[in-house]
Order: structure tokens, then C-alpha cells, then sequence
């Protein structure tokens, strides 16, 4: 009897855990595209419409801001603003992009990825409104703020009206890591003064570029954010209850985006980053690393929120995602990084002590490349590595840097 209790109890718990991993809590998150034509069409209609936009500018169900914004009979679109990996997201990271006419709107794309990373004025002389819609990852090397603030610039000098349709930070808008950029190392993947991982939406960060000057004449931009309804700053992508696109062809999922802003700075290493597999940022390992002392010694540190496990792969040449990826067709042996709890997870300190620990293990195989500060954005992470400082040290140089990027930040949030 007493056996046949203790089965009945295990299957109903079994049932009880079944019935809750069934059941999500669908919350309903809307961006400002779906809120635009409801709420906001007076800001664009009967205007000359240019929309920067690429793949993931969509409804939550699914269409195209050019298609559903071509539905209507007061929206006039003249043209559309491609960004890196270009208006359809087809092409590969750093290769550039030509301008041309998009053969199923009949509408000219001009690409920000090739000659011009700028709106020219002969680009929007036929334009009064210029719309930003483009989901991004919030890792400061990800291009499309870049061309977000060089459109609000173009927008400024050109006496257009620049308007953020917002849609949610993926990796949360509540954590802040890495160290600020330095001037000196502005680049197109690191145009404004913030951390690695910013926090912000895209309509928040047009808010600190306008709001501090962190382009020219942000005094005359006429900007309007078009905000987020149901979005909290604690929120990850998969609660949104919204479609996930890839936002570029070596970002493929959520998990990718997640790791993104530690494991991008093996870009600047002689590592490879993932590239060539289907799982880039998520493995990373070289030819002559020792996977299984590695994964032993990462793992005794205890980083919270990751495990990490010895892989072995062959990253291969894919056209328009990875056609030059490093260690292309050698066996490569590495790790893969297991997220056990993203919230705790800590990407930016995980690249550190993996860096350090690297350099400690294979001290003369090792080898920065030359795009290292500009990743990283500071000149002196390349020397703390070589001298191995203590990972928790370095972490620290960074911490006055985040406090005052974050007393900046909070003037300029929309949600809480």
C-alpha cells in the first residue's frame, strides 16, 4: 500500500511539473511599429517617408514595415536605408553594399554600408521624415547605432524630422559591463562614449546622443521616439511574446546574442570566434589549444551563470554568413559555453578570465590582433592580459567608468 502511495504521489508531482513547464506567461509586448499608425500617424502622414530599416523591422505578426506601412494611402515612402549585412540582411559581416532598387517595392535602397555610411543630402532631398526601425542586440560593437546616430546627424544638417519606432533591448535593458570607450578609439563599432553592454533601447540611446551631443547639431534634430508598450528593463527577448529575426547572419538565436558582448572580442584574438559553425560566439577554440585543461580550468573559477564544456569543430566557408572564417577547414579545439542562468551570467567577465586564462596556458600561442582597442575601446587591456593581472582587478579599473555612464543613462530612460 504504502509503495503504491509513494508511485500515485511521484506521478501527480509529474504531472503538477508537466502541466507548469506547459503553461508561459504571455505577455504582450508591442514596438513602436505596431503602436505607429494607431497612435502616432499624424507624425507621418502626408509626409515623404526614408525608412532605415533591415529584416527585423516587422509587425508581431510577422510583415514587413514596408509592406505594412505601403498599406496605407496617407504614407508615402520615397526610399529605404539599408545598414550593415544590408536592407534584406543577407549579407556578411564588413562586406560592403551597393546601393540599388529593390525589385519587389520598386523603392531605391540606398545602402549606409558601402560608399556612403551617411544619408547624403542628394539622398534625402525628396525626404521630410526620416524612420528608424531596426531591432539590435545592445553590445556597443554592434553597427546599427552607428548608423543611428550618423542618419540623426544627416537628419539634423538636412532639416528632417528623425523618428526611433522602439523595440526592445534582447539581452535586458538592466545590465551594464565592460569598460567605456576612449575617444581615441572611435570607431564605426564604437561611436559614442558607453560600455560594452549599454542597457538601452534603440529609441533610449537616440535620447543620450541628441540629449549629450554625441553627434553634430543635436541641438536642431527634431526627434521623436515612438516607445515600447508593455517592455520592463528586466525583460529578455523570449518574454516579449515578439517574433525573433536574425538580426545579422552570425547572430542566429537569442543564446548567440546573450554571450555576444564577452565573446565578439575573440574577433581580436587568434581565436576563432565560431564563425564557420552553427553555433558562432557560443564555441570559440584554435588548433592549438588544450580544451580539456581549459574547460577544468575555467571552470574551477566558478563563473556564475556558465559551464563550460570541450568541443571540437571545423569551421567552414559559408557564402553570406562566414566566407573567411578563421582556422577554415582545420580541426579547432575549444569550448562551448553552457548559459546556466543568463541573468547571473556575466559575458564581458567571462571573456576576461577566458583571456587570462589562455594567456596563462599557452602564454607564446596566444596573439592579439590590430582591431583589439577598437573592440575593447581602452588601450590598456592589452598589456593587463600580457602581464596577466588578476581578471577581478581589471573588472574593477572599469567600475568608475559604468557609475558615470550610468548617471548619464538614467536621464534618459523610457521604461522601468
Amino acid at each position: 500500500m504504502k509503495r503504491k502511495i509513494i508511485i500515485l504521489f511521484t506521478l501527480i508531482t509529474l504531472l503538477i511539473l508537466f502541466d507548469c513547464a506547459q503553461k508561459t506567461v504571455e505577455v504582450e509586448v508591442k514596438t513602436g511599429l505596431d503602436i505607429l499608425m494607431d497612435e502616432y500617424s499624424d507624425s507621418i502622414a502626408g509626409k515623404r517617408i526614408g525608412i532605415i530599416t533591415n529584416q527585423t523591422g516587422i509587425t508581431a505578426k510577422g510583415e514587413h514595415i514596408v509592406d505594412y506601412l505601403t498599406r496605407f494611402d496617407d504614407v508615402n515612402i520615397k526610399a529605404v536605408f539599408g545598414p550593415e549585412h544590408g536592407f534584406r540582411g543577407d549579407k556578411a559581416d564588413a562586406i560592403r553594399v551597393a546601393s540599388y532598387t529593390d525589385e519587389r517595392t520598386g523603392l531605391k535602397v540606398w545602402s549606409l554600408y558601402g560608399r556612403n555610411f551617411k544619408p547624403t543630402p542628394e539622398m534625402l532631398s525628396d525626404i521630410d521624415v526620416l524612420v528608424y526601425d531596426i531591432q539590435d542586440v545592445g553590445a556597443r560593437f554592434y553597427t546599427f547605432i552607428s548608423t543611428m546616430g550618423l542618419c540623426m546627424e544627416a537628419a539634423a544638417e538636412n532639416a528632417k524630422r528623425f523618428i526611433v519606432l522602439d523595440r526592445p533591448n534582447p539581452i535586458t535593458g538592466s545590465i551594464l559591463e565592460g569598460p567605456v570607450i576612449e575617444e581615441k578609439h572611435f570607431s564605426f563599432v564604437g561611436k559614442f562614449p558607453i560600455p560594452i553592454r549599454y542597457g538601452l533601447t534603440p529609441g533610449e540611446t537616440a535620447r543620450v546622443i541628441k540629449g549629450e551631443g554625441w553627434m553634430k547639431k543635436m541641438e536642431d534634430l527634431d526627434l521623436e521616439v515612438v516607445p515600447l508598450i508593455g517592455w520592463s528593463r528586466d525583460m529578455w527577448f523570449d518574454e516579449t511574446g515578439l517574433p525573433w529575426v536574425t538580426p545579422s547572419p552570425n547572430i542566429p538565436s537569442l543564446l548567440s546574442a546573450t554571450v555576444y558582448p564577452g565573446m565578439c572580442l575573440f574577433e581580436a584574438v587568434n581565436i576563432s570566434e565560431g564563425r564557420g559553425t552553427l553555433t558562432p560566439f557560443e564555441v570559440f577554440g584554435a588548433p592549438w589549444i588544450n580544451n580539456q585543461e581549459l574547460a577544468d580550468k575555467m571552470n574551477e573559477q566558478d563563473i556564475p551563470g556558465v559551464f563550460f564544456t570541450p568541443v571540437f569543430y571545423t569551421p567552414a566557408s559559408i557564402i553570406n554568413v562566414s566566407p573567411r572564417s578563421k582556422y577554415l577547414d582545420e580541426i579547432v579545439f575549444g569550448l562551448k559555453l553552457v548559459v546556466t542562468d543568463r541573468n547571473k551570467f556575466r559575458p564581458v567577465e567571462a571573456m576576461v578570465r577566458l583571456f587570462t586564462t589562455i594567456k596563462e596556458q599557452h602564454p607564446e600561442d596566444f596573439k592579439f590582433r590590430s582591431n583589439l582597442e577598437r573592440l575593447i575601446g581602452i588601450s590598456a587591456f592589452r598589456t593587463m592580459i600580457n602581464k596577466r593581472l588578476d581578471p577581478q582587478d581589471i573588472l574593477k579599473e572599469w567600475d568608475n567608468g559604468l557609475v558615470d555612464f550610468s548617471n548619464i543613462r538614467k536621464r534618459y530612460l523610457i521604461y522601468k
